[in-house]
C-alpha cells in the first residue's frame, strides 16, 4: 500500500523507477495495464513510479536518463520462447509479444549503466534470457522439480500464500541483504529457469534446485531478480520491505551520482 503521507512538492525529488505496462484486452480493447501492488512497491521504496507503454528500441537511450531504475513486473503473460530458440509449449497461455520487444534489450542497456534493476517473476524470467538465458516453459513438467503454479480455483490470498522455502546461497547479495539463509515465498509461475545467462550468479534456489533468485555478477549497481512476488502485501512482509528499501536506497544513489556526475559536465 501506498504510504499515508500524501504527495507534496518536495516528492519531484524522489527517484523516478520504471516500470513497463503489459498489454492485455479487456472486453473487446486492448489496455496497456499493471497491476497495482507494483506501484505500491514503487512507494514503499520512496520513489516516484512511472508507468511505460513500449518504447522504439532509438528511444531506450533517452528514456533511461529519465529514470533512475527500473522495476520490472510480474504478469499472467510469458515470455515467447522464440527469444531463446524454441517453440511455443502451450499456446493456450498469454504471451506479451510487444513487452518482448522493448523490455529485453532495455534490461542489458540498464546494467551497463550501473542503474537499478529489480526483476519480478516474469521480470525475473525476461532478465534472464534477455542476457542469455533460457527458460523452462513448464517447470513442472521437467523431471526433479515440483510444481510451483498456484491454483486459479483458490482464493487471492491463498494464489499469494507461503508456498515453499528457498536457500539462500552464501556470500551474496540477497544474503549480504537480508542476514538470513532460508526464508519463505509464495510460488505462481509455471516456467523457470533453465540456463541461466552467463552474467547471472545464483542467489537463492527452493528445495528442488530450482533458481530461484539472481544477481548480475559484474554489475556496479543494485541488479537483482527474484521468481517470487515480494509486492504482494510488501508493507506486511519484512523481506520484502527490506529488499524496497534497498532498491529504493539505491535508486537515491545512482540519481546522485548521475546529478554530481551531469554539474561536473557543466562546469567543464
Amino acid at each position: 500500500m501506498r504510504p499515508e503521507t500524501s504527495i507534496s512538492a518536495s516528492d519531484i525529488t524522489w527517484p523516478v523507477i520504471l516500470v513497463p505496462a503489459c498489454n492485455r484486452m479487456l472486453g473487446n480493447e486492448p489496455y496497456h495495464v499493471v497491476a497495482k501492488q507494483y506501484i505500491d512497491a514503487v512507494w514503499i521504496a520512496e520513489c516516484q513510479p512511472i508507468i511505460v507503454p513500449g518504447a522504439s528500441a532509438s528511444g531506450l537511450d533517452d528514456l533511461l536518463k529519465a529514470v533512475h531504475g527500473v522495476l520490472l513486473t510480474g504478469s499472467p503473460s510469458n515470455v515467447h520462447p522464440s527469444h531463446f530458440n524454441e517453440t511455443v509449449l502451450d499456446e493456450s497461455l498469454p504471451l506479451d509479444p510487444e513487452r518482448d520487444a522493448w523490455t529485453l534489450p532495455l534490461v542489458p542497456k540498464v546494467l551497463a549503466l550501473g542503474m537499478p534493476l529489480f526483476a519480478i517473476c516474469r521480470g525475473f524470467q525476461e532478465a534472464n534470457v534477455a542476457l542469455g538465458g533460457s527458460l523452462f516453459q513448464a517447470v513442472h513438467g521437467v523431471t526433479g522439480y515440483r510444481d510451483h503454479r498456484d491454483k486459479e480455483e483458490d482464493a487471492i490470498d491463498v494464489q499469494y500464500g507461503i508456498a515453499h522455502d528457498v536457500f539462500i546461497e552464501p556470500g551474496g547479495m540477497l544474503e549480504a541483504l537480508l542476514g538470513k539463509r532460508v526464508i519463505p515465498v509464495n510460488s505462481l509461475h509455471g516456467q523457470g529457469v533453465n540456463r541461466l545467462a552467463p552474467v547471472l550468479r545464483v542467489e537463492a534456489r527452493a528445495s528442488d534446485g530450482l533458481v530461484e533468485a539472481f544477481s548480475a555478477a559484474n554489475s556496479t549497481g543494485f541488479a537483482l531478480g527474484v521468481q517470487w512476488h515480494p509486492e504482494w502485501k510488501a508493507s506486511e512482509n519484512p523481506v520484502s520491505k527490506r529488499l524496497l528499501a534497498a532498491f529504493g536506497d539505491a535508486a537515491r544513489e545512482y540519481r546522485a551520482a548521475r546529478t554530481k556526475a551531469l554539474a561536473q559536465e557543466r562546469n567543464g
